[in-house]
């Protein structure tokens, strides 16, 4: 398919800001999304790999673990759209036609994904006291990450088709004749697939090493505990990070030829130094890990290694689009819309940031509560939030409030002016 076909199927209402703003905003949310994702699929692990166990410590972890994974795949649903819709924005030709050409799997998507929701949260309500009492209906997470492992192979079969035009013709009418059943995936790369799946290992890994500090700083984990998940954690990110280190050579040695670039791309190495450092940074800082936010900062530094992976995944689409296929997304008609801009940065910067604040620090402030002395009675115990704390509440809700009285005063003034 030509330059000239691609670029007439744009919306020809151009968007409502510079394409570098999508640009920018699609890899900082991908990255935070794979890292949810991650997360999950990691935490899902343990959970089976814990119920099996009779081991006291992989009980308790389990237990805790399935926590942690059922949040993670909200957080993933929940911050996965935006990356979506700003594929969408940019890439909007090559999105959709790929969507058509899977359309049973686009529609089947949502299906799946509720399937394995539910089956996880199934799984959840089995087992209330996974710590100390057997796994019941075990199947259900074992089906649950079957399914959500399945969605993200969908999302994958879908951003990959969109590389490939040329093939478009080829997959839509098979030999002269139209297929439009939507049945097809039609290309994929498992090494590609499989190396965002292997770093969910290392994630997992720094994740731990995360909570270890966490329960250390709180009192709330014996050390033999403590001990079993330092362990653990390294355990992870070594091996784990290997594997995934592996994994994605295999994928880069596997490029097809119109990719080949991207193997030696400075984005690629930039990336592959940041893992690295990431993977071995536990080794690297020693005893630091058990003082202040030294145990933190290997899941930061983890993070920003997971941005510059989405950034070298962004460049390798935009290079490859761009360079081969003639198609600039930075080139789009701008009809610049101030009103919709601001109020986008003032819901995620304003809103977001007081509202996540407040319930990220009263997360942390009731864990890390340790109270008055337990023979006292452990009346003291109980955590009682701050007046500034309690104050940032308030502004949190007051704010939701206004932004909805925005949201539907804007939307009556459009419907009736």
């Amino acid at each position: 398919m030509n330059a000239e076909m691609l670029y007439a199927l744009r919306d020809p209402a151009g968007i409502p800001s510079h394409p570098l703003v999508f640009l920018l905003l699609a890899v900082l949310t991908f990255a935070l999304h794979v890292a949810a994702v991650q997360v999950m699929l990691g935490a899902g692990a343990l959970v089976l790999r814990g119920a099996f166990s009779a081991q006291p410590h992989w009980r308790r972890l389990a237990a805790t673990m399935l926590n942690t994974a059922k949040i993670a795949v909200s957080v993933a649903i929940v911050i996965g759209v935006a990356p979506l819709l700003f594929v969408q924005v940019l890439y909007d030709p090559f999105w959709y036609t790929s969507n058509v050409l899977s359309a049973r799997w686009v529609i089947g998507f949502i299906v799946i994904l509720i399937a394995g929701y539910m089956a996880m949260y199934g799984y959840y309500w089995r087992n209330p006291n996974l710590a100390t009492q057997p796994a019941k209906s075990s199947w259900m997470m074992m089906l649950s990450l079957a399914l959500l492992l399945l969605v993200g192979w969908i999302m994958h079969v879908l951003s990959y088709q969109m590389l490939w035009p040329e093939q478009w013709q080829q997959w839509y009418a098979p030999q002269g004749r139209i297929d439009a059943s939507g049945s097809g995936l039609h290309a994929y790369s498992v090494a590609r697939f499989g190396f965002f799946v292997a770093l969910s290992a290392p994630v997992t890994g720094a994740w731990l090493v995360a909570v270890r500090r966490y329960l250390q700083g709180a009192g709330a984990g014996d050390a033999a505990y403590l001990a079993f998940l330092a362990r653990l954690a390294r355990g992870l990110m070594l091996p784990g990070g290997v594997l995934a280190l592996v994994v994605g050579a295999l994928w880069l040695l596997t490029l097809p030829e119109k990719m080949a670039f991207f193997a030696t791309s400075p984005w690629m190495l930039a990336a592959l130094v940041l893992l690295l450092v990431a993977v071995a940074l536990p080794t690297l800082l020693g005893k630091h890990l058990e003082r202040g936010l030294w145990g933190y900062a290997v899941f930061g530094v983890g993070a920003v290694a997971l941005i510059a992976v989405a950034a070298a995944r962004e460049v390798l689409r935009y290079t490859l689009l761009s360079g081969v296929h003639g198609y600039d997304a930075l080139d789009y008609t701008i009809n610049m819309d101030w009103y919709s801009t601001l109020t986008f940065f003032i819901t995620f910067g304003v809103l977001g940031g007081v509202t996540l604040g407040y319930l990220l620090t009263v997360a942390w402030q009731a864990g890390q509560h340790r109270g008055g002395d337990a023979s006292l009675g452990g009346a003291s115990a109980v955590y009682t939030p701050s007046a500034a704390v309690t104050r940032l509440g308030r502004w949190s809700v007051g704010l939701l409030v206004v932004w909805i009285v925005h949201y539907f005063a804007v939307g009556f003034y459009t419907m009736v002016r």
